[in-house]
């Protein structure tokens, strides 16, 4: 449904799981949300928050709170951000995101705490420059609070999260994808769409890398595939067949 956030369209994955896709005409990623996992004021969690603005002016951020907030939860309420890789139009509202969060709790100052991979925050501080500079861009400003590393990943109050996180480069050198083998659903940044695979042309690209890290994926049991990015195809990919399929077919395009 379309709300006030007029930019992206709200999807209700799961009863803690929101996936938000992009809609605009500029570049910026898909948003996914776990609602109420964490404990204290910051109980949300939010992967790859996207831009503060694309590359024609609009307000790629402002957009993805009100879609939250059409859907009765708030970025400030946000306490972890995670980050598939560190390309710009994924993790360039970071620091939108800290600073909105940021609230009084028992006397204490909080806010919302940012991770990756440690490869990948290394690139995004030296190769990555580049691409940043080809797109006019400064690289983005934030500091990981902790580094994601390949394996179980267990958040929240009574284990209410529970996530495999896998490497998965290619895209980048440290790109990772996310699994919920609750709800069988894949979280694949820029690894894997519908129809297509992600660019393995920017600094730190490699096709072959990346064709490894989607046979990996390919051996899940997987119901949901909520990529980073739509195509002509369609956004996310939804039933076990469907998803089985895709994989096939890309290993045959790539």
């Amino acid at each position: 449904m379309y709300g006030s956030g007029q930019l992206h369209r709200s999807r209700q994955i799961a009863q803690n799981l929101f996936f938000y896709t992009w809609m605009g005409y500029g570049n910026n990623c898909n948003t996914t949300l776990f609602t109420n996992v964490l404990r204290g004021a910051h109980p949300h969690i939010i992967v790859d928050p996207g831009l503060i603005a694309d590359e024609i002016g609009e307000q790629c951020f402002d957009s993805l709170a009100a879609s939250i907030q059409d859907d009765g939860f708030r970025i400030e309420d946000v306490g972890l951000i995670i980050n598939t890789h560190a390309h710009p139009d994924h993790c360039g509202a970071n620091e939108a995101v800290v600073e909105r969060s940021k609230k009084s709790e028992n006397g204490k100052e909080s806010e919302a705490i940012v991770t990756l991979t440690q490869e990948d925050d290394e690139y995004r501080q030296t190769l990555a420059k580049s691409l940043y500079s080809l797109l006019g861009m400064d690289p983005p400003q934030f500091e990981a609070f902790f580094y994601l590393q390949e394996g179980e990943l267990t958040l929240g109050k009574q284990q209410a999260l529970n996530l495999q996180v896998l490497h998965t480069p290619g895209h980048s050198p440290g790109s990772v994808c996310l699994y919920c083998p609750d709800t069988k659903v894949l979280i694949t940044g820029d690894v894997v769409f519908f129809g297509s695979i992600g660019r393995t042309d920017f600094p730190g690209g490699s096709l072959a890398t990346l064709m490894q890290s989607i046979e990996k994926l390919s051996s899940l049991d997987v119901e949901y595939i909520l990529p980073g990015h739509s195509t002509e195809y369609g956004a996310l990919i939804e039933g076990s067949d469907k998803v089985k399929r895709n994989f096939q077919a890309i290993k045959m395009m790539f």
